[in-house]
């Protein structure tokens, strides 16, 4: 008969197995505690990312995307022949899109740095919108209220061929107003306009703008052969800008009749 000592006796494989099966809970609670925690950290997460997106959820309108920026280390790709050399230089700045476009506008002053005329051409890019009418924004760089309505001038005769006219539609009859014109081209896709105030007589202010795109010249037309080309072909078309020969080449703004794209 077993003795009662010996029944209350435990082995040491007992012992062995009672010690593997504690390890096994306690791995167990820590494995279950890391994946809580885990969890927890996981919703945390989300919900940081969550409230970081509220105010684009709250935002009436697309993200903004970047624009116009003026590019100061560009080097000017247009220049304007001068006729002496009394003549101011032009305030030349370039203006550069992410979307590939580029503008180089050239800005002339008069007294009291009072604005006296532009010259911009617009190389487009893929933010060029073609919904847009093509004067728009013209009154304004003309330093007119942007809702200022510009009607029709008639169309000048230049190297790059007909250039439109605009006037704004308040001037009082008989009173000169600075004309601001406008010359689409398709191939290479590009746009020159501006405006002028020189000149005391509309037929004086639109020779003056004719005598300058005739002489736009192309310094550099980098990677552009179309640009070189198109301007190779205008300066066969060059007319001087003499006063005596200057009437001929300007069309009459009562007959002229502007169809199509500009």
């Amino acid at each position: 008969m077993q003795s009662p000592e010996a029944s209350t006796a435990v082995s040491p494989t007992q012992i062995h197995l009672t010690l593997v099966n504690f390890a096994d809970e306690v791995v167990g609670t820590l494995a279950r505690l890391f994946a809580y925690v885990g969890t927890l950290a996981l919703f945390a997460i989300l919900a940081l990312a969550g409230l970081g997106q509220l105010p684009d959820l709250r935002d009436d309108g697309p993200a903004e995307k970047p624009g116009w920026a003026e590019a100061s280390r560009s080097h000017p790709a247009f220049a304007i022949s001068k006729l002496d050399s009394s003549e101011k230089t032009a305030a030349y700045t370039v203006f550069r899109h992410p979307e590939g476009g580029r503008r180089d506008v050239m800005r002339w002053t008069g007294d009291a740095d009072k604005p006296m005329a532009e010259l911009e051409i617009y190389r487009e890019g893929s933010e060029f919108d073609v919904t847009q009418p093509a004067a728009a924004g013209l009154a304004f760089r003309m330093g007119l209220g942007a809702a200022t309505a510009l009607e029709q001038a008639g169309l000048i005769d230049t190297k790059f061929g007909p250039v439109a006219l605009f006037r704004p539609t308040s001037t009082a009859e008989g009173t000169p107003s600075c004309l601001g014109y406008l010359k689409r081209n398709e191939e290479p896709a590009l746009q020159i306009s501006g405006f002028s105030c020189q000149g005391d007589t509309l037929p004086a202010r639109r020779a003056a703008i004719a005598c300058m795109l005739n002489r736009l010249t192309l310094l550099t037309s980098g990677n552009e052969p179309k640009l070189a080309e198109m301007f190779a072909h205008a300066e066969l078309k060059r007319r001087s800008c003499d006063s005596g020969s200057s009437s001929d080449w300007l069309l009459g703004a009562a007959n002229a009749q502007l169809r199509g794209t500009l």
